[in-house]
């Protein structure tokens, strides 16, 4: 749209151009809109508007049972979704007061961190391209195509994954998922040390990253910043160590934190999580001992198929689960995991039903 603003030390009879750029362009990924003044080609003023995120997730969930809500949570961040389903699982599993089997924590530890270095892969690479940068662009994509296939083989999906349950996981990993690995493994580390060796001392990159977006520690708490935008401004927290969840508190990894809160800092964080996910992955492969990777309990997780078409109790509890889904006790729980961005959380409360949808309830009972 043209505005009517005219340029008073201009002596051409013109105008400025006001446009909306965002949130539905490609530079913006939907989360922000800023209004641009226009001299020309030249930005003369821009005020950028941010929080255009919400997508209706807990509208949604209002008709679902809590299995349902799965997949709304892969669509929360779509290149880091294992961080929210095993987050949403882990929240309904409290409340439930139920512990899925140790091989089950394991994985989704795996898969999480998988998940954090798909993010970070990203946010690096996209990141690099916007300031010009299409080579280590190339590479971090390459490298995050290796996390996806090994996350392909695990899950059956690169993106939209909906591979936890309340109870536990869909499947066990499969039988050469430590070869692979070790494959994707290698491919990442050699593609990561190419980017740090294109960009971290790139005197063009350096110059447009340092001392840019700077934010205090004690603005970033009063924000309520969580992730590596908090950690960049030295504040030392992740959920992981503070308030560990699964079993975080057996496996060793260090937490990089940043001096200045800058756009680099925020890059320096990331590249590192991404060498101390693999050292999380490694262990945890190391630790873990076959067994189980759901409850036994088909009050929470489905029976299998021969239970289902041979005994009625298996019809039933099958029958149910689908219908009705997970009986969530009455009550409030608050659930969190440390995700891509930061501080994934989720609170619910439950009227007792296995299902959001209570709208002929008072509005007092309904879970949200």
């Amino acid at each position: 749209m043209t505005s009517t603003l005219r340029k008073e030390d201009d002596h051409l009879h013109s105008e400025y151009m006001q446009i909306a750029m965002g949130p539905s362009h490609p530079a913006m990924h939907g989360t922000v809109q800023m209004l641009l003044t226009l001299d020309g080609e030249t930005v003369v003023d821009v005020d950028v508007r941010i929080g255009y995120l919400h997508r209706g997730f807990e509208k949604m969930s209002e008709v679902c049972t809590y299995n349902q809500v799965i997949p709304y949570t892969d669509r929360l961040n779509y290149v880091s979704p294992l961080c929210n389903n095993v987050g949403w699982a882990l929240t309904i599993e409290k409340a439930l007061g139920i512990k899925p089997p140790e091989r089950c924590d394991y994985i989704r530890m795996i898969v999480c961190e998988m998940s954090r270095m798909s993010d970070h892969l990203t946010s690096i690479g996209a990141g690099s391209l916007e300031l010009g940068g299409f080579t280590p662009f190339l590479y971090a994509v390459q490298a995050r195509e290796e996390v996806w296939e090994v996350i392909e083989e695990v899950t059956g999906a690169r993106l939209t994954t909906s591979y936890t349950r309340v109870g536990g996981v869909t499947a066990d990993l499969p039988e050469n998922f430590g070869e692979r690995w070790v494959h994707a493994k290698h491919e990442v580390e050699r593609l990561i040390v190419d980017i740090d060796k294109l960009l971290t001392r790139n005197r063009i990159f350096y110059d447009r990253m340092a001392g840019v977006g700077v934010i205090s520690a004690e603005d970033a708490v009063d924000y309520g910043f969580t992730g590596p935008a908090l950690r960049s401004t030295g504040v030392d927290y992740d959920v992981r160590t503070y308030a560990p969840y699964l079993f975080y508190d057996r496996v060793e990894f260090d937490v990089p934190v940043g001096k200045h809160g800058d756009n680099y800092d925020r890059y320096l964080v990331r590249l590192e999580e991404i060498r101390q996910s693999i050292r999380i992955i490694d262990q945890c492969l190391e630790q873990m001992q076959p067994g189980p990777v759901r409850i036994d309990d088909w009050s929470v997780i489905l029976p299998p198929k021969d239970a289902v078409y041979n005994t009625i109790e298996g019809m039933i509890a099958h029958f149910k689960l689908i219908m009705e889904g997970v009986k969530v006790p009455a009550g409030e729980v608050y659930g969190y995991v440390e995700g891509g961005n930061g501080e994934v959380g989720y609170y619910v409360v439950s009227d007792g039903s296995g299902s959001f949808n209570v709208s002929d309830a008072p509005p007092s009972t309904r879970s949200t």
